[in-house]
């Protein structure tokens, strides 16, 4: 069993606040993906996108409850058509508002496939960024296969996401400090899991 599928299994072993704290801290660091597109292309209401995730951390933190079943439609009218938008960007960028849909969704229904869902996404989307921006095109299926795993991001993208199983597994009830915390981490600094940031300075 790889260290990745060890993961899958430990996840899946989360209580219910545990994996809504595990999907929202991914969905976190991948959010600037989205909000560069949404700003360059003028696409969607990140506004809206930024209130729905706060809504995530502040439901963790006890704090005011947002009705998730009705920003589930609103999170849907933010998803970049791949068919209207032929370009890589909206690629990371759809990868994000999805990761945001599944989070809620971990939330509505408790259910540990979502947040192994988007593990499995975040880790597919720096897959994607290193293969289509800096993988030789001649390089074989198993060359791709390992440039990619042994790749700084991708290696960057597992660390993170241990760490945050760590910090959760440590964890046996959410308080507030710990969720600013761990929002904190996933921030990262204003910087993505595929190294971008939506800073306009």
């Amino acid at each position: 069993m790889s260290e990745f599928q060890q993961l899958h299994k430990q996840i899946g072993q989360f209580k219910p606040w545990q994996l809504t704290a595990f999907s929202a801290a991914l969905t976190e660091r991948m959010l600037p993906n989205f909000m560069l597109f949404a700003r360059l292309i003028e696409f969607g209401d990140a506004q809206q996108v930024r209130r729905i995730m706060d809504g995530v951390w502040d439901n963790l933190s006890g704090g005011a409850k947002m009705n998730f079943e009705v920003q589930l439609d609103h999170i849907e009218a933010n998803m970049p058509s791949l068919d209207e938008y032929d370009m890589y960007g909206a690629m990371p960028a759809l990868d994000a508002v999805v990761a945001l849909y599944s989070t809620l969704v971990c939330i509505l229904e408790q259910d540990p496939a979502e947040a192994i869902n988007i593990a499995d996404l975040s880790r597919e989307s720096v897959a994607t960024f290193i293969e289509v921006n800096e993988a030789d095109p001649q390089l074989s299926d198993a060359e791709l296969m390992r440039f990619i795993s042994t790749h700084d991001l991708m290696q960057d993208e597992d660390a993170f996401q241990e760490d945050v199983f760590i910090k959760l597994s440590a964890q046996d009830q959410p308080n507030p400090q710990f969720i600013q915390m761990l929002r904190s981490f996933s921030m990262n600094e204003g910087v993505s899991n595929i190294g971008i940031s939506d800073s306009e300075e």
